[in-house]
Order: C-alpha cells, then structure tokens, then sequence
C-alpha cells in the first residue's frame, strides 16, 4: 500500500503523535472453491432491466478474478454480452439451459433455480 493513500483515511482527522501511523483494515483473500465444491444456481430475471430477460448466475464461492474469469467463458460459449459483479453472472438473454449445461461440462454443480 502505498504512502499516500488518503482515500483510506477519510475518517482521520489530525493527530499530535508524531509516531502515529495509520492503519487501515485489508480485506481479507478469498480462497476460491474448487469446480467441484461450487453450487451454482441459475435464474432467469427480467426486473429493474427494462422488460429485457438476463441469466443469473448465483452462488459462486472465490475471488473476484476468479469470478470474472467464469463470467468471461460463459459469455464467450454463448456468444452475448454480460458483467460479472457483486458475486453473481449477469448473461444478457435467456441462456439458462445453455449455462446450466456448461457449468456441468467444466465441473460444477450447477442448476436452474426460480421461475
């Protein structure tokens, strides 16, 4: 971290230590869950998205990065767009059954889930 993080320290006003230093809470790693211990589920959802249906894909256990990496091959093998943010998959269309099906190719456990 360097020196001048000042973001970090928005709280911190002023001290009269001269040996005081800051410290600030690192999150924690997280270890991502082998493909075989993920339990997947995969929504279908059309709120708050303009009458246009995504895919979602919820559950996953891991890193960010590694996040973006399984959102990066689902969206390749279903040849559509999408994000992946705050722990779930958004796939734009109705892709359930073709996701479902590639997370059980690559090792997951994974099925539909909602209405």
């Amino acid at each position: 971290m360097s020196d001048n993080d000042w973001k970090s320290r928005l709280g911190m006003v002023y001290s009269t230590d001269p040996n005081f230093r800051y410290q600030t809470q690192e999150e924690p790693l997280v270890e991502t869950l082998p493909a075989g211990r993920q339990e997947l589920r995969v929504w279908l959802d059309r709120k708050q998205r303009a009458g246009k249906q995504v895919t979602l894909v919820r559950g996953f256990v891991g890193s960010d990065e590694d996040l973006r990496e399984l959102a990066r091959l689902l969206k390749s093998r279903c040849g559509v767009g999408g994000t992946a943010k705050d722990g779930e998959i958004v796939i734009q269309g109705d892709f359930r059954d073709r996701v479902v099906d590639i997370l059980l190719r690559e090792g997951y456990k994974a099925k539909k889930a909602g209405g």
